[in-house]
């Protein structure tokens, strides 16, 4: 089985270009060699279901337009097991689930609980609210370096360290952010978030410290836990 890697890149680098992989849509998606847990026509499904309940949400929200979600398989073989969320060049939500990721899956509500997470970060805006982090953050650090009487290259280096800070200030709260709505979203969808969660059970635990991208995995079970509770939900 292949060992399962963090869910999520850092938001800023979600916002990749998906023309630039080898992709298909779910819908077509055949899944040929491979220990496979879950069918095709099963992730078929929980593309579907998953889609319409994140949908539904993020029509619920003003402050969020574009909320027709497409799935898609990276075909490359040798990509790690991950699934993450970007968009297309019509600033659609696209989720792209790696072929080691499905295969990773023990069961459809973890494949149903990672695309509720990856969806969730659509409705909730990190990319774009992580962009003004990094910008203001540069912004601050350059005033801060030519205050200090930097110049030209120094205060460039000074505003990408500024960048980078500003993206790694909330990047964990969002991926909590993510896994409470998340939760939502799976359960409405018709899976238990409960079980999907367990997929925690299998990833390294990040270390708790600033550099770190991603919450402890404990925190991240309380969180879906709470929630669940919150949903009439207790196992």
């Amino acid at each position: 089985m292949h060992r399962l890697m963090y869910l999520l890149f850092p938001v800023f680098l979600a916002a990749c270009d998906a023309n630039a992989l080898r992709v298909q849509p779910a819908e077509d998606w055949i899944q040929g060699e491979g220990d496979f847990r879950v069918e095709a026509a099963t992730f078929q499904q929980i593309s579907q279901r998953v889609g319409e309940q994140a949908r539904v949400e993020c029509l619920r929200r003003a402050n969020v337009k574009n909320c027709d979600f497409t799935t898609l398989v990276d075909l490359d073989p040798k990509a790690p097991a991950n699934a993450f969320q970007t968009l297309d060049k019509n600033d659609q939500p696209v989720i792209i689930f790696t072929r080691a990721m499905i295969e990773s899956a023990q069961n459809a509500d973890e494949l149903a609980f990672v695309m509720g997470h990856e969806a969730s970060h659509h409705i909730l805006r990190h990319i774009p609210r992580q962009s003004v982090n990094a910008r203001e953050s540069a912004e601050i650090f350059g005033d801060l370096a030519r205050l200090a009487g930097a110049e030209g290259a120094a205060v460039e280096e000074a505003q990408k360290l500024g960048a980078r800070v500003g993206t790694q200030v909330y990047v964990r709260d969002f991926e909590l952010e993510a896994d409470e709505l998340g939760t939502i979203i799976t359960f409405r969808a018709g899976y238990n978030p409960l079980i999907g969660a367990k997929y925690f059970d299998r990833l390294p635990d990040p270390e708790d410290s600033f550099l770190s991208t991603h919450p402890p995995n404990a925190k991240r079970v309380e969180v879906v836990k709470q929630t669940a509770r919150g949903l009439g939900l207790t196992q």
